[in-house]
């Protein structure tokens, strides 16, 4: 099968791309990690009048999807650019928000801009807590509108601001689409760690071409040449893998394309860090905005070693 963008998809994540570039990300990605979240809402309720978010909301509760395959090319914007945020979780809640009482309720808040939404899995963490307007539970006995959140405890990734929840709270469904659920976050994760990696590799394309050693540009040394092949490569293995998931929708091609994305952007990042030297090491530098994301990614929402087995399991495969 022959799969290409169509003119409108391809149009949709370029504004996007156009709008996010505009934004100065990094610095709302800096403010963000310091507990500041007006910059980073701000950017949200632009996103969400992209009809971002609004591609995981039914039509029945002011939204335009599910629609995974636009969200596949959103998400790889939003992480092309760094954008801060429970982006994944906010779009997960929508999913398992599927009795009509609580999506009447809770979805077209989240489908408009004006409530950001994190879950958390048996007792974790959620992912920024403190700034989501919906913490969603979700236990083995069903799926919790969380009261309140607990204190930030440090993470890999200083934008990313993990939280406990508190106890309790109002039981919403006993039966929550935990498969579907889980299938749409390891899907625009993946989404999100190609876009890190694209933009890895582009910026480290460009150092290279300007950093200069025994008088030439270090780009234009065969070492370094092959290991941004390498790392293109990995990457555009990845993207139809990404893209044919979105259209499966399949447990099993969707935990393939997430291990194949996130080890693709990861191996990316540290080709970056190597070939940045003692810069990429340093926070102040914008490199390490994404060099962290790539990491984080990487575990989040299944790790490499649990995608791996449900490719093996051929959990969902069409037979």
């Amino acid at each position: 099968m022959r799969f290409l963008l169509d003119a409108e998809q391809r149009d949709f994540a370029g504004s996007l791309d156009a709008m996010l570039t505009a934004a100065d990300t990094p610095s709302v990605v800096r403010d963000w990690s310091r507990g500041d979240h007006t910059g980073g809402r701000a950017l949200w309720r632009r996103i969400a009048d992209a009809g971002v978010f609004a591609l995981a909301v039914p039509e029945t509760y002011d939204g335009l999807g599910p629609r995974p395959l636009e969200l596949t090319l959103a998400f790889v914007e939003l992480g092309r650019h760094a954008v801060p945020g429970p982006l994944v979780e906010t779009v997960t809640a929508a999913a398992l928000l599927t009795e009509p009482g609580a999506a009447k309720r809770l979805l077209p808040a989240l489908a408009s801009g004006e409530a950001m939404a994190t879950v958390a899995r048996d007792g974790g963490y959620a992912l920024d807590g403190e700034a989501a307007d919906v913490r969603l539970s979700l236990t083995a006995e069903g799926l919790y509108l969380a009261p309140g959140h607990g204190p930030v405890r440090p993470s890999l990734d200083p934008a990313r601001r993990l939280t406990p929840l508190a106890a309790g709270g109002e039981l919403l469904t006993a039966h929550p689409p935990v498969t579907a659920a889980l299938t749409l976050a390891r899907l625009t994760t993946a989404a999100q760690a190609l876009g890190v990696g694209l933009a890895l590799l582009d910026r480290t394309v460009s150092y290279v071409g300007q950093r200069t050693q025994f008088g030439a540009p270090i780009g234009s040394f065969q070492a370094v040449k092959h290991q941004l092949a390498d790392a293109r490569i990995a990457l555009e293995f990845a993207r139809p893998l990404l893209f044919g998931a979105a259209l499966t929708m399949t447990a099993h091609d969707v935990a393939a394309a997430k291990v194949t994305a996130c080890e693709a952007a990861y191996r990316t990042a540290r080709t970056a860090l190597q070939l940045h030297g003692a810069i990429g090491y340093t926070a102040e530098y914008d490199l390490s905005l994404w060099l962290t994301r790539a990491r984080a990614l990487r575990s989040a929402w299944g790790s490499p070693e649990e995608c791996r087995n449900t490719v093996l399991s051929g959990g969902g495969r069409r037979r």
